[in-house]
């Protein structure tokens, strides 16, 4: 038992030692980054060139809330160790998502599932459809669920509604969820399900390790400095999200957030709905006018209806079931008043008529009878002048707890981004649900193999993260801890380096080539503020990334800067303007092509050949003379031109990259 203890403590020693030195490099680099920055603000900026001075300095201020947000992430690291035996009465469900994959590759992940060792269901869930996919599925005695008519022509959701719609169809107390090229490992669920032995655990997230990127991943697809320090410092402040497969959920708090939101949406929807009736019954007013007075009185008494249900929206002491079947029912009495008196009217006429009715030899005068039903459903009918509305039909409609805009009412996984992983996880964290993450690869995919497919999955995950921010902010969400916050934030705030990437890209080419100087110095006051900074800076990088390859994901963070400029603006107009997105799902195939794809890339070459030149023209003024820049300026210049050519040099090999040969050196996979 001592040997066991002097054991642990050993074990732990270096990580907590590892933990003090980068607590010291988080608080020396952001001590020296706010120095440096407050110094740019007040004492070096070039007002009299501001279009490029005050971008500079905004790009060096969002750089250093970058280095600030980093090393927060960074402050609570956390090494879970091993995880607790799983409960071996769990039930499972696991999903294997799909829409157009060829089969053969969704058919592979699907029986590695299946062999799963813990008791479990396997399940593929095909968007798509496709009877050669249900088959396939049935041969290998695997579920099989797709959408059912409930969702012919309405909002489908992408993988979210696929997941929705599965959810309402198994019942497994947990769910492993896997997209169609993640091949997992037999012992996934004995490692992850342990940790579900906390009852407020909602989910498990795993890294995601591809085997099909060679040793220089000139994709930069592997990630690992994401799927290692960043997750298990979110991890720390309980903010390690769901990426969308490789993970495991507990069905309650799905459900639960199911419900949640489905009560909230509601409450929004006739919310919104009420506040705009007062346009709609203007509408139907002058609807009315054609059709008589009674119908005049029973628009009024829709609007009384109107007035009542806002008075008891505000007041919370009814439920929204109530709210909305009072509403209904007032309007319904005043839909019936107006078909009984159409009834009355045409019982009189046709007794005035004299119509009769021949039943064998004799005839009478039957006047129609109509029971409470009868009269109910002619209430709805367009029998009823009022019902005739199209406008007091439209308010009608929305003031309705089913939610017909819907396939079905509640939708556990978050629709409103297209990246449906984080904002799920976000809503369960403001819900008091915890995450964990599992630092262990335990399934093994498929990464892009060009660069085209690669460009559109890095948007799509832009274009989703940047939707979540501007619909439900974490900064402002409620049921988040500051910790929490700051996390989710982090995440969405990376996506913004784009515009101020452009202020790094100018800047040297408009000093070497036109002596525009965004800083009015580059002398020995710039540098020993500037220099310090950095070199912490990337130490604390190198501390946290040892024995990760890393650099990678540094250059795509700036070589990428026309991709994430795109997302910023498509994802705006998607959420102020209601444009679509565009979403198709990531290529999980090699595509064909026969030349490098220069023209995915044109603006970074144009950069850099711009960069190249400048660095060029500058020298060439220097020994000319033609500069009034001094030799300490040119210096910085020209070394700030070599970073920046280096940074973007990534894009040549991912246009000209082919793939990994059969020979290539594949990376191991880490734990």
């Amino acid at each position: 038992m001592t040997g066991n203890a002097s054991s642990v403590r050993r074990h732990r020693a270096p990580k907590a030692a590892n933990r003090v030195v980068v607590r010291i490099l988080v608080i020396l680099t952001l001590s020296l980054g706010v120095n440096y920055v407050v110094w740019r603000w007040f004492e070096s900026v070039s007002w009299n060139v501001w279009w490029i001075a005050v971008p500079l300095v905004l790009a060096e201020t969002y750089s250093l809330v970058d280095a600030f947000l980093f090393g927060i992430t960074m402050w609570r690291i956390k090494e879970r160790g091993e995880p607790p035996t799983p409960d071996p009465d769990a039930t499972v469900d696991v999903f294997v998502t799909t829409y157009n994959e060829p089969v053969d590759l969704v058919m592979t992940t699907a029986r590695a599932a299946r062999d799963i060792r813990f008791p479990h269901r396997t399940w593929v869930l095909d968007d798509g459809a496709r009877p050669d996919m249900a088959a396939a599925a049935a041969e290998a005695g695997i579920g099989y669920v797709t959408r059912d008519a409930n969702w012919e022509n309405m909002p489908r959701h992408a993988k979210a509604g696929n997941l929705n719609n599965a959810l309402m169809q198994t019942e497994g107390e947990f769910l492993l969820i896997l997209d169609a090229d993640q091949i997992p490992d037999p012992q996934i669920l004995d490692r992850v399900l342990g940790w579900f032995r906390d009852p407020d655990v909602a989910v498990v997230q795993t890294p995601q390790f591809f085997t099909n990127v060679t040793a220089a991943d000139p994709l930069g697809s592997q990630a690992p400095l994401f799927y290692g320090p960043i997750q298990k410092g979110k991890d720390g402040w309980n903010a390690a999200f769901f990426c969308g497969s490789n993970a495991v959920l507990r069905r309650e708090a799905l459900m639960q957030l199911g419900l949640v939101g489905y009560v909230k949406q509601v409450e929004r929807s006739i919310a919104q709905i009420l506040r705009t009736a007062d346009s709609l019954l203007d509408t139907a007013e002058r609807e009315a006018r054609d059709h008589g007075p009674e119908v005049l009185r029973a628009v009024d008494a829709v609007r009384t209806a109107v007035g009542l249900a806002r008075t008891e929206m505000r007041s919370r002491d009814t439920s929204l079931s109530e709210v909305t079947y009072r509403f209904r029912q007032r309007v319904d009495e005043a839909s019936r008043g107006l078909v009984e008196a159409d009834i009355a009217a045409l019982t009189r006429d046709l007794e005035e008529l004299g119509e009769l009715e021949t039943y064998g030899r004799h005839a009478r005068p039957v006047p129609p009878v109509l029971d409470e039903v009868a009269l109910a459903r002619l209430s709805h009918r367009e029998l009823s002048p009022l019902a005739a509305l199209s406008s007091v039909r439209t308010l009608v409609d929305a003031v309705d707890v089913s939610r017909p805009d819907e396939a079905q009412p509640v939708m556990p996984m978050a629709t409103l981004s297209v990246t449906e992983d984080m904002a799920t996880a976000m809503r369960l964290h403001g819900m008091g649900w915890k995450s964990v993450y599992h630092h262990e690869n335990l399934a093994h995919g498929l990464a892009p193999e060009d660069l085209g497919t690669m460009l559109h999955q890095r948007l799509r995950w832009a274009q989703g993260t940047l939707q979540v921010m501007l619909k439900e902010n974490p900064l402002v969400q409620k049921g988040l801890s500051a910790g929490q916050r700051l996390m989710y934030f982090a995440t969405m705030w990376s996506y913004l380096s784009g515009f101020f990437a452009l202020a790094y890209l100018a800047a040297p080419v408009f000093f070497l080539c036109f002596d525009v100087r965004p800083v009015v110095s580059y002398g020995p006051d710039f540098l020993v503020r500037l220099v310090p900074y950095l070199v912490l800076n990337q130490l604390l990088f190198l501390v946290i990334g040892y024995g990760r390859r890393t650099w990678r994901g540094t250059q795509y963070s700036l070589a990428l800067f026309p991709l994430w400029i795109r997302a910023a603006w498509t994802a705006c107009a998607n959420v102020w303007f209601g444009r679509p997105l565009g979403f198709v799902v990531t290529p999980k195939t090699k595509q064909a092509r026969t030349r490098p794809p220069w023209r995915l890339v044109w603006p970074q070459l144009t950069a850099m050949a711009l960069l190249a030149l400048a660095a060029v023209v500058g020298t060439v003024r220097y020994l000319l003379g033609a500069a009034e820049f001094t030799l300490l300026s040119l210096g910085v210049n020209l070394v700030w031109v070599v970073f920046d050519l280096v940074i973007l040099s990534v894009v040549i090999s991912a246009a000209t990259y082919t793939g990994p040969e059969a020979d290539d050196e594949q990376p191991t996979p880490t734990t």
